[in-house]
């Protein structure tokens, strides 16, 4: 079989499956989500030296790379301001002069300091839960502060229950592939902000947080956050490192999601879909009459 990239589009490729319908088969073209690994370097001071290290690598698609790392950084609580980084990171993968289609690196300026054992919460912290609820909330605290403006931004429910269809107009990758998560920033009255898509659905928040470090709109205190699948421990403390008060899934919240939502005054809404939701925490910034 041959896979192949399809066209312009970042992160969609090309391959040659086998399609049955009832007893009949034929070959056919079918459009998949590109999944390649990239590893995200950090170039600081240490020892009176400048040092480039490895910090990460992750299984994402293509596209947006550069925000993915920032994102990463920021929300890990590696990067505490903008204006740690000595300049632009490198050139976006695949484009001229980039070192190497799958890694980005950061370079910060001389003199900012780095505690890269932070990176280890992200070790034992999965796409389920932490070790243990305890451990990963003194983590995520220990992270960066964390203060969310109280009963701010107030959100009709209608305006809630439109966000899934505003979402999904603006996946263009899942619209041809049908196998990306997605996560959307809105403003207050519904306005989509910022949309972005990705295998792993904390990349797709980790891009999101990068537009926003590079844009200068950190925190982002006026955000929705809406991300296609279930809200997960880790996808709530990533909105809190971004100042996002409002995160809504399609799916259900864990347990430690809503733990650690309730324990630091966020909104969490779940099962957003189909004209309903549930409230798991912070009721008051939601309208509903």
């Amino acid at each position: 079989m041959r896979v192949t990239i399809a066209d312009a589009t970042p992160g969609v490729a090309q391959l040659e499956v086998l399609r049955v319908e009832g007893t009949r088969d034929a070959r056919a073209d079918d459009l998949l989500a590109v999944e390649e690994p990239l590893l995200i370097e950090l170039a600081h001071d240490r020892d009176g030296g400048r040092v480039t290290e490895s910090v990460a690598v992750t299984m994402r698609t293509p596209g947006h790379d550069v925000e993915l790392a920032l994102g990463f950084l920021w929300t890990e609580g590696i990067l505490a301001s903008p204006d740690e980084l000595q300049r632009e990171p490198a050139p976006p993968p695949g484009a001229e002069g980039a070192r190497d289609a799958n890694t980005v690196r950061v370079a910060l300026r001389p003199g900012v300091p780095v505690d890269l054992r932070r990176l280890e919460r992200h070790f034992y912290t999965t796409s389920s839960c932490g070790v243990c609820g305890k451990t990963s909330l003194e983590a995520l605290a220990a992270a960066r502060p964390i203060a969310l403006p109280p009963a701010h931004p107030v959100v009709d429910a209608a305006t809630i229950h439109a966000l899934p269809d505003a979402l999904r107009a603006a996946q263009d990758v899942f619209a041809r592939t049908g196998g990306l998560h997605a996560a959307a920033l809105f403003a207050p009255d519904g306005t989509l902000r910022c949309v972005r898509e990705d295998v792993g659905r904390h990349n797709a928040v980790d891009k999101v947080v990068g537009r926003l470090l590079l844009d200068g709109a950190l925190p982002r205190h006026d955000g929705v956050l809406l991300v296609s699948g279930r809200a997960s421990f880790e996808l709530v403390h990533k909105a809190l490192a971004a100042g996002i008060p409002i995160l809504a899934a399609v799916g259900a919240p864990s347990s430690l999601a809503v733990q650690t939502a309730r324990a630091y005054g966020a909104t969490l809404l779940g099962f957003v879909r189909g004209g309903r939701f549930n409230v798991y925490a912070g009721a008051e910034r939601i309208r509903t009459a």
